[in-house]
């Protein structure tokens, strides 16, 4: 399957989703609308609503609720992106100024939280609502977990692979099986399609960001620089792989601890990732959370839409960015 077939098969349902999403971030407040309008206009890949589409097709047929599914992870995805702008103090986001950089950390905030409200909005419409709150409530609380624990482990320097798996689970894989779940819950699908359905999302997720720690050692355009988790004294799983093999935990550690006061522990720390095969190792891990996908597609039956998700999970193997 080619790239440009993912778009025939949902192209229609996904300028639907755009459509809805850019309908319910219109404001009156004229500085609102106007950074609304250059969000939408930067916009992202839509990876999550695409995988909502895709995965409602593959169990049934795009319903209006998969569409309110599919803008309302979209919306709750970009408020948390605001949020961590701010948290970050990042000036760029995929080359393209911050709200927080143009108009204050204030303005960034709100206009987060307005998206998040959008959100709320859409799965308080749909005929699943009941189950639509609990499972976005729970998204947004293993979202701010994640971020609080990733937090606490970088200022303390001992994240284990253990920790490291739940924070990516929460900020990262937490939203693609959200995207995945809601998408059969809103074409009625049954327990074990759903459960399976999420099962895709939670390690295809996992995946997507063991290939993104991948990329920020051995450089790729992941929407920030290279090296920037090494420098924020993140823990991903390259190091974690070269400390198991290496027998230099503890001197490593202590030059991660020290890397504000002497930032030219950085470079040591790459070559020592490099020499002690964490990339590889991040590479097995990444190709098993790949196989999990897959095998979670085998509840589905055979179609172009079954073939599309596993052209999603097969592409961690091979993007740059």
């Amino acid at each position: 399957m080619k790239p440009g077939d993912i778009q025939n098969i949902i192209g229609a349902d996904l300028e639907a989703v755009k459509d809805l999403v850019r309908s319910r971030l219109s404001s009156s407040v004229r500085l609102l609308q106007d950074v609304n309008e250059s969000l939408l206009e930067s916009g992202g890949k839509m990876a999550r609503p695409s995988l909502c589409l895709l995965m409602a097709r593959a169990c049934g047929d795009v319903a209006e609720d998969t569409r309110r599914f599919a803008a309302g992870v979209e919306l709750l995805h970009n408020s948390t992106l605001l949020h961590d702008d701010v948290a970050d103090a990042a000036d760029f986001r995929r080359g393209v100024p911050t709200v927080r950089s143009l108009y204050g950390p204030v303005p960034a905030v709100l206009v987060g939280d307005f998206w998040l409200a959008r959100s709320l909005d859409l799965i308080l419409e749909s005929g699943h609502r009941n189950w639509a709150l609990k499972a976005f409530s729970k998204t947004l609380v293993d979202l701010s977990e994640g971020e609080m624990l990733q937090q606490q482990k970088a200022f303390q320097c001992d994240t284990t692979e253990e920790d490291y798996l739940r924070i990516i689970y929460c900020k990262t894989a937490s939203l693609f099986e959200l995207s995945c779940r809601a998408a059969a819950v809103s074409v009625d699908a049954s327990p074990q399609v759903t459960d399976a359905a999420g099962a895709y999302g939670r390690a295809l997720g996992i995946a997507f960001q063991i290939k993104d720690d991948i990329l920020d050692y051995t450089g790729g355009d992941i929407g920030k620089p290279s090296g920037l988790d090494l420098a924020e004294r993140k823990i991903t799983l390259p190091l974690l792989g070269a400390l198991r093999s290496s027998g230099e935990e503890k001197a490593v550690r202590e030059m991660l601890r020290s890397l504000p006061e002497h930032p030219e522990n950085r470079a040591a720390i790459s070559g020592f990732v490099s020499r002690h095969g964490g990339i590889d190792y991040a590479r097995k891990a990444l190709h098993s959370y790949i196989g999990a996908a897959l095998a979670a597609l085998s509840f589905l039956p055979e179609s172009e839409e079954r073939t599309a998700l596993e052209e999603f999970a097969h592409l961690n193997e091979i993007r740059e960015k």
